[in-house]
């Protein structure tokens, strides 16, 4: 299992990644492509639309049939054995009729090619049609909770030995040090940053020690979530997997924390309750693992600085105001987390 959330080596980047070399990449797979190649919206690799030659005889059931969706992976980020295990839960969650867009598999059965001069991975999707949604209602909340239990059934299936386990140190404590190490932080801001990481990481680790991992999508969020208004919901975007607790899904699905949040919540869990048993005690894990989520999206774009699409993306970062804003909500996140280990204390 990896001991990093970024890789073992150096990420790259994909400036030999010409149009050329993508339509190449997908006729190895067997299709043919009419040229027609669109780039979507992704940061960490590079994903793009492909428009395929159909056969005359061939069944098109959807306008997705004549599209497939081609993802090379940032090169440095992920060995090959963590994204097969990527791979394995897919189709593992297609083989149990779960709703998931899994990878095609090529002429030689394999499902990862490499492009080899280039050492970028890549695979092929099926596209498939939906949009993600804003706000859930009743029942498709209870739907989605039944979705993800039925994920999570089949994630406790099997282990994935190559991925990330998600906890106070993977994402914590080796993301401080990696920001500390940087110079990222402004000298007014190191110290505090730093004391709360540590003391946000110290209460909860035997909280995590508690829990029960498995493999889960990592980022269930609205934005991973195609919601067809015949078929219903498809979960995506399976590159974040991670052995981690359950409840990190549901927290995703409804990060909230208002009082129609909470409510949004427990009606998910009753939807996840009619299909697998949920261990209400890791609900005490939610702020904490929004907590390391801050603490890795902190790092990431450190990480990814040279790239870029980053200083694009996020201009303000490494400013004062930035690093200011990230210790606010950091003392705001321990605040929550020690009134639950109250909470948890007197009980």
């Amino acid at each position: 299992m990896s001991s990093s959330a970024w890789g073992d080596v150096e990420t790259q980047y994909f400036y030999s990644l010409t149009p050329d070399r993508i339509l190449d990449a997908v006729e190895a797979s067997g299709l043919q492509c009419t040229g027609r190649c669109l780039q979507l919206n992704s940061m960490e690799n590079r994903v793009y639309e492909i428009e395929i030659v159909l056969d005359d005889d061939a069944v098109v059931a959807s306008p997705s049939d004549r599209f497939r969706v081609v993802k090379f992976y940032r090169p440095g980020r992920w060995s090959k054995e963590q994204i097969l295990d990527e791979h394995q839960f897919l189709l593992d969650l297609q083989e149990n009729d779960i709703p998931v867009a899994a990878p095609e598999r090529f002429p030689d059965g394999e499902t990862l090619h490499c492009l080899g001069d280039l050492s970028i991975y890549y695979c092929v999707f099926p596209k498939f049609g939906g949009r993600n949604p804003d706000e859930l209602s009743v029942d498709q909340l209870e739907q989605l909770g039944r979705l993800l239990a039925r994920m999570h059934n089949v994630g406790a299936i099997r282990p994935a030995p190559h991925r990330i386990q998600i906890n106070p140190t993977t994402y914590g404590i080796d993301n401080l040090r990696y920001i500390l190490d940087e110079k990222l932080l402004p000298t007014e801001q190191e110290k505090p940053y730093r004391e709360l990481v540590e003391k946000i990481c110290e209460t909860t680790a035997p909280w995590f020690a508690e829990a029960t991992y498995q493999r889960v999508h990592g980022d269930a969020h609205m934005g991973n979530l195609l919601w067809h208004p015949d078929r219903g919901p498809r979960l995506v975007d399976f590159d974040d997997m991670v052995m981690g607790p359950p409840v990190q899904d549901i927290w995703l699905a409804t990060p909230g924390r208002d009082v129609w949040s909470i409510q949004e919540r427990e009606i998910l869990l009753e939807g996840y309750e009619q299909m697998r048993d949920f261990e209400r005690k890791s609900l005490r894990l939610i702020e904490p693992l929004r907590a390391l989520r801050f603490v890795h999206f902190h790092a990431w774009i450190g990480k990814r600085w040279t790239d870029q699409a980053f200083p694009r993306a996020f201009p303000h970062y490494g400013s004062s105001n930035y690093w200011a804003e990230a210790v606010s909500d950091l003392r705001e996140q321990l605040r929550l987390i020690e009134e639950e280990a109250q909470k948890y204390t007197l009980h």
